[in-house]
C-alpha cells in the first residue's frame, strides 16, 4: 500500500500526477456553482465537492454558509473520505473556491488536504490525461468532523472586532469594490466596507491562476498585517477570503480566520 501525506498547503500538476495512484489520494474537484454534467471533463479519480448545495447551510440566507458538523461529515462520508485520506483539492479557475473547500476541512479538524496550485487550467496545460465528469457512487467513508470554532468568524465576533480593533480584518474584494467605486456583483447589495478593515485584494497573490513564491506572499500579507496579529479574512461571500488564507498559511501566519457571511452579510444587516 501507498499512503500520502501533505506536510504543505498546495502540490503541484506534477505531484499529483505522479501520485494518482496512492490509496489513500482522494481528489476533490471543489468548482463553486458545477453542474453535473457526463460531457464535463475531469481530473481522473476527481469526486465533486458540491460546496453550495452539499457542503453549505442552505436555510441560511447568506450564500455558500458555513455547516454543520452533523452536515459536513455526512456529506464527506458519501464521497468516500476517510479519516486516513490524503485530499487533494481543485477548481476550474486555478485558485479559487479549492481554497474554501480547504479550508472547511481544517476547520473541521483534518489537516491532511492541500490545494491543487493553479487547478484544472494547470493540469491542462501540463498534458495530462482527463475523463469525463462522474458521479461518485464508492463506499462510504468513516471520516470524523472535529469543529475548531476558531477558524470560522460570524456577525457579532466581526461586529466586536471591527468596533474594538481587536483584530485586523482584511478585505479579499477588488480595490474597486473594496473603495465603493464600482458596484456589488450581488444584486441589491450595497456597496462599502467593514469599518477599520484593509484591503488585499485575493488576486494580488496569483499569477494566471497558480499563487506566487512565497517570497511574494510574504510581501504582500506584510504590507497589511504583522505576523503575530490576529486576522480576520473577509469577501463578498466567504469564498475568496479562504484564498487570502490559505497565502496567509503558507507565509507563516498563525492566528487567522475567515469572516463566513463577509460583505453580502456585512452589507445587508449594516445599513450604513
Amino acid at each position: 500500500m501507498s499512503q500520502v501525506n501533505l506536510n504543505h498547503a498546495t502540490v503541484t500538476v506534477d505531484w499529483l500526477h505522479d501520485h494518482l495512484n496512492a490509496d489513500n489520494l482522494i481528489i476533490l474537484d471543489g468548482t463553486i456553482n458545477k453542474v453535473f454534467d457526463a460531457s464535463t471533463k475531469q481530473i481522473p479519480k476527481a469526486r465533486f465537492f458540491d460546496i453550495k448545495n452539499k457542503f453549505s447551510d442552505t436555510s441560511n440566507p447568506f450564500p455558500s454558509a458555513f455547516p454543520s458538523k452533523e452536515q459536513f461529515q455526512k456529506e464527506a462520508r458519501l464521497l468516500g473520505i476517510d479519516n486516513d485520506s490524503a485530499l487533494v483539492v481543485y477548481d476550474d479557475k486555478g485558485i479559487y473556491s479549492s481554497a474554501r473547500v480547504w479550508w472547511l476541512f481544517k476547520a473541521f479538524g483534518f489537516n491532511n488536504v492541500a490545494v491543487l496550485n493553479g487547478g484544472f487550467p494547470a493540469w491542462l496545460k501540463a498534458g495530462y490525461a482527463t475523463e469525463f465528469m462522474k458521479v461518485y457512487d464508492g463506499k462510504a467513508g468513516n471520516f470524523t468532523a472535529n469543529l475548531q470554532p476558531h477558524y470560522m468568524k460570524f456577525f457579532n465576533d466581526v461586529e466586536a472586532a471591527s468596533k474594538n480593533k481587536t483584530h485586523t480584518i482584511v478585505d479579499a474584494r477588488s480595490e474597486n469594490r473594496f473603495k465603493s467605486l464600482e458596484p456589488e456583483p450581488r444584486a441589491g447589495l450595497r456597496m462599502g466596507t467593514i469599518p477599520n478593515s484593509v484591503n488585499l485584494p485575493f488576486e494580488d497573490l496569483l499569477n494566471e491562476g497558480v499563487l506566487k513564491s512565497k517570497k511574494d506572499l510574504e510581501k504582500a500579507f506584510y504590507m497589511v498585517a504583522h505576523k503575530n496579529d490576529d486576522i480576520i479574512f473577509s469577501c463578498g461571500s466567504g469564498i475568496t477570503a479562504c484564498v487570502l488564507a490559505l497565502g496567509a498559511d503558507i507565509s507563516g501566519y498563525k492566528n487567522i480566520s475567515v469572516y463566513d457571511g463577509s460583505w453580502t452579510e456585512w452589507g445587508s444587516l449594516v445599513t450604513e
